[in-house]
């Protein structure tokens, strides 16, 4: 596909088929993401990536992590500031409470969303999984630079038939998945991402959400 549509078609998808992923085809991905743009060149982005009985074993673990400690371990930075104003607020709101329509979970059924909300240490089903962290020593910018990586990713999975969800949620267990991944003290985990074959069937990937239209957040001066 072009690149106008792997973007139109990017979703994090949170249902997966149980299909494998080729191991050549996340190379091949991966090997070609590393020219995403890097302030520097410095390129900041580890990965490690994780499928098969590695990967079951990790999703057992979790299980049992996210029943003796629901709330986490602590994530090592803000995945949102403690004040998030609005508009911010309410696209995150919105968000939440469309899926959760797609579910079928009202709001007042706690334990059904806490339960879907667990899901991401499953991988919403994925057969395989990747992991980004870097140097505790960077900065803003860097962290940028992975997230251009990880988008470049994201669109190059696209390209080949495949789908992702990129899961900050991951980073409120830095311990569990840090030694899972033998991290050395220097590094931070940033995220994980799910990627496999989107399941049609899945409800949750019926959402599509909504983009604010460009004249909200964007302005033109000169043309």
């Amino acid at each position: 596909m072009d690149l106008v549509e792997a973007i139109n078609t990017r979703r994090s998808v949170r249902g997966f088929l149980d299909r494998p992923v080729p191991a050549d085809t996340i190379r091949r991905v991966l090997t070609i993401a590393s020219r995403a743009p890097s302030g520097g060149n410095v390129q900041p982005w580890q990965i490690q990536v994780v499928a098969g009985e590695p990967l079951a074993q990790l999703k057992a673990t979790m299980a049992r992590k996210v029943q003796e400690l629901p709330g986490g371990e602590g994530s090592e930075y803000d995945i949102y500031p403690k004040d998030l104003v609005s508009p911010y607020r309410d696209y995150r709101f919105k968000v939440g409470e469309d899926l959760y329509a797609q579910l079928g979970i009202p709001r007042e059924d706690k334990a059904a969303r806490l339960r879907q909300f667990a899901r991401n240490y499953q991988f919403f089903g994925a057969p395989m999984a990747l992991f980004c962290s870097l140097d505790r020593r960077m900065g803003p910018p860097q962290w940028s630079d992975c997230g251009m990586f990880l988008q470049t990713v994201m669109l190059l999975l696209r390209a080949e038939g495949l789908d992702s969800c990129p899961q900050e949620a991951w980073s409120t267990y830095p311990k569990t998945v840090g030694a899972f991944l033998e991290l050395p003290p220097e590094q931070m985990l940033f995220c994980g991402m799910a990627i496999g074959y989107a399941d049609p069937d899945a409800p949750a990937n019926r959402l599509r959400t909504e983009r604010a239209p460009l004249e909200v957040f964007a302005k033109f001066r000169g043309l």
